[in-house]
């Protein structure tokens, strides 16, 4: 996951570090001067100084003893929802020391006061890449106040600095009012994030849901992983208005733990091991915190021991961190992201996933077989010209996870805010043996939101078999590029499907090109001969065609199976029928249950059938008994299907 680092828009930090150590004078950056462009593409704030660190204050560093949750406030921008994120990440030694890197050689250095060069670079993952953005340490601010994200103390300067990166990367410090907490937690880990609503699911009032939703994000968290939590402010007056019960509107919180909390004193307690789900959280202002039970004052702390409320850091401070019961939080809070650190290597004791990346793009063009902005599935006649990608699915089951995510568009005051687009994603189910793009419409067998965020996230669970994503706008039209990441449990040998029919060749004229496209579909058998002493097969099909065939997965101990499997043939010789056969699988030699032949004219739009079984030479045999559900669509268009 921790690849080395792109320069971002090619300043590379070594050389410029030298290069201004050699002059003995203190870096300025081009890319992001000490401007009101660099502050803003609309608004003002008169009198704004930017000043370096040991202009505000005597002896800054980097790090006051250490880095921590604690350390961050938010300033004057409404970006409560990068400092929840900061909050998170200062949680994590292995994520702030990839964001951070080299921080021992980039702290100041009373020792070594030539070291400094007025230069530091800070690392995001932004699109698939980690970057590596360089910036000066000028910083902003208003009678010698920081006047955005700041520390506790007053000569701690790292929230600031990474702060003023993550400005550059967007434009400007103004793109940062009102962004997304689920953006900047991908861009401190390369990791997937995952928002979930939790009025829609229902978790106050779903017991079972809601344990099941503590122990997902009980995992997310001991694996590493970044959470943050909000309340969904639903006017411009709910904005930051406060609660009753302590907690903050519209505003972001980082989730700092997630523990099964002991209650009862000494030995009692391992022998009941009564246990409470308990979440913590840290308001990003640094004070103002939940006042309903468990919060810092509160008597229910009498429950738990001494030893117990130190292993979880108990203070009684209004410093913005507080616990609360996970019932409690699934009833005040709306929202929930989890951002998984999704593990890749084999060497791991944890579940590792396969990951498949993909980039793309949703372009325009006149001719509808090279369009590739075709909108959602509510514009039937274009949906089917976005990109299109196919994975197979290699397990009886499993739990896929798909992440997309559209390039960011900077902020710059010639262009306004960079907005974006409304997007999302349709799976459906295709032929096992699909290798062109699809022109009919398929069985849809999950849909993401459709939403104008950076990413959009889906997890479900996918039978065994082949499948389509196909990502696209809202709208038909719009263009941009995407990043596209399949998670699966085994390679599901996920690209893109280019072409929209068979290349021609200069074997084609001698060897003949298709001129028929034909899509068989076996629905069920009923009635199967019986193989075994308990009265049941496993039985399978095979679908043959012009030398090509596919095999379906086995179904086990049925003598009636729901197949449900497609294939599909580009036919050559239009003559020659379609055979399907139906096996059943034995440890030494599988047997023979019968078959039919279908010819599959060209044009033939036929409605499902049920035929009998029969015999290899398409006879008729007493040894044969059952029948078989299919459906055969053919056209002479090999773009049709």
């Amino acid at each position: 996951m921790f690849s080395s680092a792109k320069s971002y828009e090619n300043q590379h930090f070594s050389a410029l570090k030298k290069d201004c150590q050699r002059q003995k004078v203190l870096f300025e950056d081009p890319l992001f001067p000490a401007t009101d462009d660099s502050l803003f593409y609309k608004s003002r704030i008169q009198g704004v100084q930017w000043k370096r660190p040991n202009e505000i204050c005597d002896d800054p560093y980097l790090f006051v003893d250490g880095i921590s949750s604690h350390d961050l406030h938010q300033g004057q921008v409404g970006n409560c929802w990068f400092v929840a994120a900061c909050s998170s990440l200062a949680s994590r030694e292995s994520l702030w020391q990839k964001v951070i890197p080299d921080w021992k050689e980039q702290e100041w250095n009373a020792e070594k006061p030539e070291n400094y060069a007025g230069i530091f670079h800070f690392q995001f993952w932004r699109f698939g890449d980690w970057v590596d953005v360089v910036i000066d340490d000028r910083l902003p601010t208003l009678h010698n106040q920081l006047i955005y994200c700041h520390s506790n103390a007053k000569n701690e300067f790292w929230c600031a600095l990474v702060e003023k990166a993550y400005a550059k990367l967007s434009g400007c410090y103004e793109a940062l009012d009102g962004g997304n907490t689920a953006d900047a937690l991908v861009d401190f880990t390369g990791g997937v994030s995952e928002p979930i609503d939790l009025i829609e699911g229902n978790y106050v009032n779903d017991e079972a849901k809601r344990n099941l939703l503590f122990e997902r994000v009980l995992k997310v968290h001991n694996r590493g992983g970044l959470i943050s939590c909000s309340i969904k402010a639903t006017t411009a007056a709910d904005m930051e208005a406060r609660l009753d019960c302590g907690l903050v509107k519209g505003h972001a919180y980082a989730v700092t733990d997630v523990r099964k909390v002991r209650l009862g004193h000494g030995l009692l307690a391992f022998f009941k091991s009564e246990k409470l789900d308990m979440i913590r959280m840290r308001n990003p202002w640094g004070e103002r915190e939940w006042n309903g039970p468990w919060s810092d004052t509160s008597e229910e702390w009498q429950k738990v021991s001494k030893s117990e409320r130190e292993k979880l850091g108990m203070t009684v401070e209004d410093d913005g961190e507080f616990w609360m019961t996970f019932e409690d939080f699934c009833k005040y809070f709306t929202d929930i992201i989890k951002c998984r650190l999704i593990n890749t290597s084999y060497l791991s004791i944890h579940k590792t996933w396969e990951e498949a990346v993909m980039r793309g793009a949703w372009t325009r063009h006149d001719e509808p077989l090279k369009n590739r902005s075709g909108g959602c599935i509510n514009h039937k006649a274009t949906f089917l010209q976005n990109p299109q990608y196919v994975f197979d699915v290699k397990k009886a089951e499993d739990e896929v996870l798909i992440s997309i995510q559209q390039k960011a568009k900077r902020t710059s005051r010639k262009e306004g805010k960079g907005e974006n687009l409304a997007i999302g994603f349709e799976i459906q189910k295709v032929e096992l043996n699909r290798n062109y793009r699809m022109h009919t419409l398929q069985q849809q067998v999950a849909t993401s939101i459709y939403i104008n965020s950076r990413s959009i996230f889906l997890r479900t669970d996918l039978k065994e078999g082949r499948y389509v994503i196909i990502p696209t706008t809202f709208d038909p039209g719009h263009v941009g590029e995407f990043l596209l990441r399949v998670f699966t449990d085994v390679p599901a040998d996920c690209r893109e499907l280019t072409l929209d029919e068979p290349a021609r060749t200069c074997w084609s004229g001698m060897c003949g090109y298709p001129q028929v496209v034909s899509q068989i579909h076996v629905l069920a058998a009923a009635g199967l001969k019986n193989q075994d002493s308990q009265g049941g097969a496993d039985p399978y099909v095979i679908i043959k065609c012009e030398g090509n065939k596919i095999r379906s997965p086995v179904q086990i101990n049925t003598q009636a199976p729901a197949f449900d499997v497609k294939g599909l043939f580009y036919r050559k010789k239009a003559g020659q029928p379609i055979i399907v056969q139906v096996w059943n699988h034995n440890i030494i030699s599988d047997e023979f249950l019968g078959q039919v032949a279908l010819t599959g004219d060209p044009d033939d739009h036929l409605s499902q059938q049920t035929l009998q079984l029969q015999d290899k030479g398409n006879k008729k045999s007493n040894g044969i008994s059952g029948s078989i559900a299919v459906r055969l669509l053919s056209s002479s268009k090999l773009t049709n299907v």
